[in-house]
């Protein structure tokens, strides 16, 4: 795979699953609406996949190695795939119920990650289960962090 399209790949993919999953379950945790949800998936979806992909491209610019098209390609694999990892979110918020739907984003969310991280170690010729384990854990820590604060904020202003 080319460097540009990896970099905007694995940006993508890594930061659609985190935020996602953390806005989703703070969301949730802090408001219970299923409303508040889908609207933070879209929201993720759009904006925080258009700032992501223009934080690759000053990235790149910023390292003086790229071909403007390379430049453009992370750019735009960042944002496709940033947000279509965001919308896949969206299909469990619509068809369960709001807690059930935030178990199996969970679920689908770090399994991902796992799959990913287990590539990119064997690409590397890194231990997988070092990296995996390393990953997951940040997605974890991530997960209930957002589960605590949205908590927070629900006792606090709810």
């Amino acid at each position: 795979m080319k460097h540009s399209l990896k970099v905007g790949f694995s940006f993508g993919l890594t930061s659609g699953i985190i935020t996602t999953l953390g806005l989703m379950v703070g969301l949730s945790s802090g408001t219970s609406s299923k409303l508040a949800v889908i609207g933070g998936i879209l929201t993720i979806a759009i904006a925080d996949a258009s700032s992501d992909a223009l934080g690759i491209h000053i990235s790149e610019e910023s390292e003086n190695k790229h071909t403007t098209r390379e430049i453009w390609e992370s750019t735009l694999s960042t944002f496709i795939c940033k947000f279509a990892i965001a919308l896949t979110f969206l299909v469990p918020v619509l068809l369960l119920e709001l807690t059930s739907a935030i178990v199996v984003s969970i679920v689908w969310g770090l399994s991902l990650l796992c799959i990913f991280s287990f590539g990119v170690a064997k690409n590397g010729k890194i231990t997988p289960w070092k990296v995996v384990l390393e990953h997951l854990t940040i997605g974890l820590m991530v997960i209930l962090a957002a589960h605590f604060v949205g908590n927070w904020i629900a006792l606090t202003f709810g």
